[in-house]
């Protein structure tokens, strides 16, 4: 179930943001080339190092390199950004949001 609305919230969020057609192909290409890991693998990523519900991810490229970056919010209710090298899987930076 927590898979399913992973992927829906994935299709909702991230797939608006590829609204041109290249930019979602390109980054289809880069996944199945191996440039890119996988969203879950990602969000396992994410989970581990801030607990919480992920409401917003994008996919960017950022100086030729594939970087995550999510907004999600923690149990206790603070907003956090989060940014995570999509190729290392490796976080690159979290800060939380001022109220």
């Amino acid at each position: 179930m927590m898979r399913h609305a992973l992927a829906l919230a994935f299709c909702l969020i991230v797939a608006p943001a590829f609204a041109d057609g290249d930019d979602h192909d390109r980054a289809r290409r880069a996944m199945e080339a191996g440039e890119i890991l996988k969203l879950s693998e990602i969000l396992r990523v994410a989970e581990t190092a801030r607990p919480g519900r992920v409401i917003e991810l994008e996919l960017d490229r950022d100086d030729g390199r594939w970087i995550y970056e999510l907004e999600l919010l923690s149990p206790d209710g603070r907003l956090y950004e989060m940014e995570i090298d999509a190729a290392t899987g490796a976080v690159l930076e979290i800060e939380r949001e001022d109220d």
